[in-house]
C-alpha cells in the first residue's frame, strides 16, 4: 500500500553501484522545471558540520533523461538518474564479505528476509544513499506546489541533548519561514543563531569520543488550502500518510504532528484551536495546536511535522556482535559514515512532505496539465463563512418506510 494515489515513484540503485534512478509518474503536463533547483536540493543533502567522509567524494547533479521536454514537463513519467561518483573507487575491486551484522542496521533481518549471502547485498540497497533520488524527486514536487504558492521549508528543531526551544502552535506562517531562511544559511540548518557554537561543539564531542549523534528536526508547508486529505478512509488520512512517508526515511524512529506529544499531558481545553471570524467573514484560528491538519485534512493553517532521528548505527567505536561464518562473538568492523546526519535529514524530510502533499493536491485537483489545475485551485474554498453551504434544517439518515417495494 503506498502512500501516494495520483503520484506513483520507484527509486533503484546501489550504495556503491555506479548510479541511483528513479521514475516519477503522475506530474502534470506544462509544469517548467528548473534543473538548477533539483540541484541545490541535492547540494543540501550533502552539507552539513559532522557528515562523513562521502559526501566529500560525491557531487551530486540530477540528469533528466524523460519527461521533460523544452524546460516542461510532458505529462510522461519523468526519468532521473544521479551518479555515484564512488563508483570508481568500487567497480574494479575485490569484495571483502561482510559477515558481522551491526546493530541498529538491517544487515542482519535483511540477510534472513532474502538468503543473502554476504551482509553487504542488504548494506548496499539499505544506505541512505538512495534518498538522493528522494530528494530529486520532492524538488520537483516544490515546483509543482510552488506554482501554487505553496512553500515548503524546515529547520533542525534539537540536536542530542540541545533542544532548540522553538515554539509551534504559537509561530505564524512569517515566523515559519523566516526559521527556515535562518537554517540554509547555516551548516547545521540551525535557526537559533545564538546556538550555533553550542551544537558545533556537542558534535566535536561526540567525533572525540568516536560516536554518533541524532536529534529532532521540523518540517512544513505554507500556504495550503484547507481539503487536502481525507477522513473518510484510514489509509487516506494525510497524517497518516505523512507519518508512514517520513518514517520511510533511513534512521527515523518517530513522528508528531504539531506538538502532538506535549498536547498529550494537557487537558482537552488546553490542547486545541479555537475558532474566531473576522470582520470580512473569515474563519481563523490564533494558534496552531493541531498542526494544520484537522481529521486527517488541511484547515489551512500551517502544516507542521517534527521528526526524530536516532543517532547513526555506525559508531567509529565498535560494538558488540556476532561473526555469522565463525558463530563466535566479535565486534564491529567500522563501515565510513557520519557522525551526525541529522542536518541532512531535513532537506530529506521536506522531499517526503513535497511528496505528499503534491499527490493531495493533484487528488483534489485532478487534471492532466498545469492549465488544467489552475483555475480548479483558484476555485478551492478558502475558510470563509461564504465557503460554507448549511442548510440548518431537521433530517433523517433514512426516509419515511412505504408499503411500495418499488
Amino acid at each position: 500500500m503506498s502512500v501516494l494515489s495520483r503520484l506513483r515513484l520507484l527509486d533503484a540503485g546501489e550504495s556503491h553501484g555506479p548510479e541511483l534512478t528513479a521514475i516519477l509518474d503522475g506530474l502534470p503536463a506544462g509544469l517548467p522545471v528548473d534543473v538548477e533547483a533539483v540541484d541545490f536540493e541535492l547540494a543540501r543533502r550533502q552539507r552539513g558540520f559532522g557528515s562523513g567522509g562521502r559526501m566529500r567524494i560525491e557531487k551530486d547533479r540530477a540528469q533528466l533523461t524523460a519527461g521533460v521536454l523544452a524546460g516542461r514537463t510532458t505529462g510522461a513519467p519523468v526519468a532521473l538518474r544521479v551518479a555515484n561518483l564512488d563508483w570508481k573507487n568500487w567497480s574494479d575491486r575485490d569484495i571483502t564479505p561482510l559477515t558481522v551484522p551491526r546493530p541498529g542496521h538491517a544487515d542482519l533481518t535483511s540477510a534472513l528476509k532474502h538468503g543473502h549471502d554476504d551482509l553487504r547485498l542488504s548494506l548496499e540497497r539499505a544506505s541512505a544513499r538512495n534518498t538522493a533520488t528522494r530528494v530529486a524527486a520532492g524538488a520537483l514536487c516544490k515546483q509543482l506546489l510552488g506554482s501554487f504558492g505553496i512553500r515548503i521549508g524546515g529547520h533542525v528543531t534539537s540536536l542530542g541533548s540541545i533542544d532548540l526551544g522553538l515554539s509551534r502552535d504559537e509561530a505564524d506562517e512569517d515566523e515559519l519561514a523566516a526559521r527556515a531562511q535562518r537554517a540554509l544559511d547555516d551548516d547545521l540548518c540551525c535557526p537559533v543563531p545564538e546556538l550555533h557554537d553550542a551544537l558545533h561543539e556537542e558534535i566535536r564531542r561526540t567525533m572525540k569520543a568516536k560516536d554518533t549523534l541524532g536529534g529532532t528536526f521540523e518540517v512544513f508547508a505554507l500556504g495550503l488550502p484547507p481539503g487536502l486529505g481525507s477522513h473518510s478512509e484510514w489509509d487516506r488520512r494525510l497524517d497518516g500518510r505523512l507519518a508512514q512517508a517520513m518514517l520511510g526515511i533511513q534512521a527515523m524512529k518517530g513522528v508528531e504532528i504539531g506538538p502532538a506529544f506535549e498536547l498529550s499531558t494537557r487537558r482537552g481545553s488546553n490542547a486545541h484551536d479555537d475558532l474566531f471570524v473576522e470582520d470580512d467573514g473569515r474563519l481563523v484560528r490564533k494558534t496552531n495546536r493541531c498542526g494544520g491538519l484537522e481529521g486527517g485534512i488541511t484547515n489551512g493553517s500551517p502544516l507542521v511535522v517534527r521528526v526524530a532521528m536516532k543517532p547513526i548505527a555506525t559508531t567509529l567505536a565498535p560494538r558488540q556482535s556476532v561473526d555469522l561464518v565463525s558463530g563466535e562473538a566479535t565486534e564491529t568492523v567500522y563501515e565510513r559514515s557520519d557522525f551526525c546526519a541529522l542536518p541532512r535529514a531535513v532537506p530529506i524530510g521536506e522531499a517526503m512532505l513535497a511528496l505528499v502533499l503534491a499527490d493531495a493536491l493533484l487528488e483534489k485537483l485532478g487534471g492532466d496539465s498545469l492549465a488544467e489545475m489552475t483555475p480548479r485551485f483558484e476555485a478551492l474554498p478558502q475558510s470563509r463563512l461564504s465557503d460554507v453551504s448549511l442548510h440548518g434544517q431537521t433530517w433523517r439518515f433514512l426516509p419515511e418506510a412505504t408499503d411500495d417495494p418499488s
